[in-house]
């Protein structure tokens, strides 16, 4: 999947979550084997039972991100103002260091803490 932000493309392998998988998420998953996972729903997220930071994307139909955060664990309620049609949770790891640097920036790698 490609997304863009700031006039930039990035090519994603996203798991696309259907079915029960969308209550599961990335919960009672480590944080070195949890992929890259895409929602297509417009509902708030949790990290309940999450043990690592996240990054989260709203993305808008034409796969551009209109809106981030990084997620920390056991947070309650996770949305965005902006209206979205999909979702993608980026687990902040080593495997994911491009991808999460790419919309996050250089200067944040020290606050990630993986």
């Amino acid at each position: 999947m490609e997304i863009k932000f700031n006039n930039s493309k990035l090519e994603l392998k996203v798991r696309e979550v259907k079915g029960l998988g969308i209550i599961r998420g990335l919960m009672f998953r480590r944080r070195e084997n949890a992929p890259i996972l895409l929602f297509n729903l417009r509902a708030d997220l949790h990290s309940f039972f999450v043990f690592f930071s996240f990054l989260v994307l709203w993305l808008n139909e034409k796969n551009e991100v209109i809106d981030w955060k990084v997620t920390k664990p056991f947070s309650f309620r996770i949305n965005s103002k902006t209206k979205y049609s999909k979702i993608v949770e980026i687990p902040i790891s080593r495997r994911y260091n491009s991808e999460v640097t790419f919309i996050v920036g250089k200067r944040f790698k020290k606050k990630l803490n993986y």
